[in-house]
């Protein structure tokens, strides 16, 4: 699937593709609602993340444009709290809206959404539970599972495991969760990554002193044992 990602922040837009490619999707990007209108006729993307507030277009503009000639799923990204501007984005020909700042894998949980009912009619999509060994996540209502019984999840622990789940086998540093996880959130202590693993263990591991699943890579960070 292409999404196409438009933002004249830079670094978010380079934050974004990563997490995105992570996935899976091809990404295409833009700096402005002039870039987005292009690319959608040129690049016909599957998904159009796109901030308001830009340059030369706004996203507003581009988002009533593309709807002309149109029907991609449109997310709307601004950082503006107000309703009535959520409300303006709607009426403009957004499916979607995102505060900044946001958590990464919120955004991620939209765009599969949004996916599933553009495709609904048409191929199968992604599955809405991730299970590996004991361990079963429901991605839509956001529960965790071991062994059937429910975990009692806090929203950023069931963040942190979705994404490790969704990565098996591959190591990532305190460093690397805290850019993915709490990535447009304040800026974490290190050692809190340290805190949300512990208490995974606890609540998903048999034993969490000897964890069968959610390990350590001694100097390097963490990773699902698949």
């Amino acid at each position: 699937m292409k999404i196409l990602v438009v933002d004249d922040e830079a670094l978010l837009v380079k934050g974004i593709r990563f997490n995105l490619q992570n996935e899976g999707y091809e990404v295409i990007t833009g700096s402005d609602g002039l870039d987005a209108v292009r690319l959608v006729q040129e690049e016909s993307p599957d998904l159009v993340v796109l901030d308001i507030m830009m340059p030369n277009m706004d996203g507003l503009s581009a988002c009533s444009k593309i709807r002309e000639s149109s029907d991609v799923p449109i997310i709307l990204l601004t950082a503006k709290t107000d309703d009535m501007d959520k409300l303006m984005g709607f009426d403009y020909g957004a499916d979607d809206y995102l505060t900044k700042p946001f958590n990464i894998l919120e955004l991620k949980a939209r765009i599969r959404a949004l996916l599933r009912r553009a495709n609904s009619s048409g191929s199968k999509t992604e599955a809405r539970s991730l299970s590996i060994g004991s361990i079963t996540l429901d991605l839509d209502a956001r529960n965790a599972y071991r062994g059937g019984v429910l975990a009692d999840l806090t929203a950023k622990e069931f963040d942190v495991i979705e994404f490790l789940m969704r990565n098996p086998n591959r190591v990532y540093s305190r460093e690397a969760l805290l850019d993915t996880i709490w990535a447009y959130e304040y800026r974490s202590d290190i050692r809190t990554v340290d805190v949300h693993i512990r208490r995974l263990r606890e609540k998903l591991e048999e034993n969490p002193a000897e964890p069968k699943y959610i390990l350590t890579k001694w100097g390097v960070g963490y990773y699902f044992r698949k």
